[in-house]
């Protein structure tokens, strides 16, 4: 009897916890104009911090954004999200494509980006399944506008 009603505490701390997407925390991978790694968490109810690890052109980003969730179409687990951060680029010039010139050492770049996306929480497992659109604008290195796009599997917990 001890251990149901120490199971159901646990269960009701839980639920106590739940955030607007149904869940905390998410670690999953990325596909699209770069791939890599992904981590988002809940920091209140409609807001959420990522992370991406991601290689691209044969280099590495890293990217960091703030997020705001909110219901999206009335379908239950279907959540748009829009948010912002920045992001670091480390590639070697031979293969990135805007450095046609040079073609030798290595480029650090540095930038802002933004998010715009639909997430849907599967609540029968725990999968999340997403979409989005990276737009950024690079300030130092290669200075210009790109846009990307992606979809992101994830494991709640």
């Amino acid at each position: 009897m001890k251990k149901l009603a120490g199971v159901a505490f646990i269960i009701l701390l839980s639920s106590m916890t739940l955030k607007g997407q149904g869940y905390n925390t998410a670690l999953g991978v990325r596909g699209g104009f770069f791939s890599g790694l992904s981590f988002k968490h809940f920091v209140s109810r409609s807001d959420a911090i990522e992370g991406i690890v991601a290689f691209h052109h044969r280099g590495l980003m890293v990217a960091g954004m703030y997020q705001r969730h909110a219901n999206a179409f009335d379908a239950p687990g279907l959540f748009w999200y829009y948010g912002g951060g920045a992001h670091a680029g480390f590639y070697e010039r031979r293969y990135t494509p805007w450095f046609s010139g040079n073609t030798t050492g290595n480029i650090s770049t540095f930038g802002v980006m933004g998010a715009l996306g639909l997430e849907y929480n599967i609540h029968d497992i725990p999968i999340t399944v997403g979409v989005d659109l990276t737009p950024a604008f690079n300030i130092i290195s290669h200075t210009g506008f790109w846009m990307g796009a992606g979809i992101t599997l994830r494991y709640t917990f």
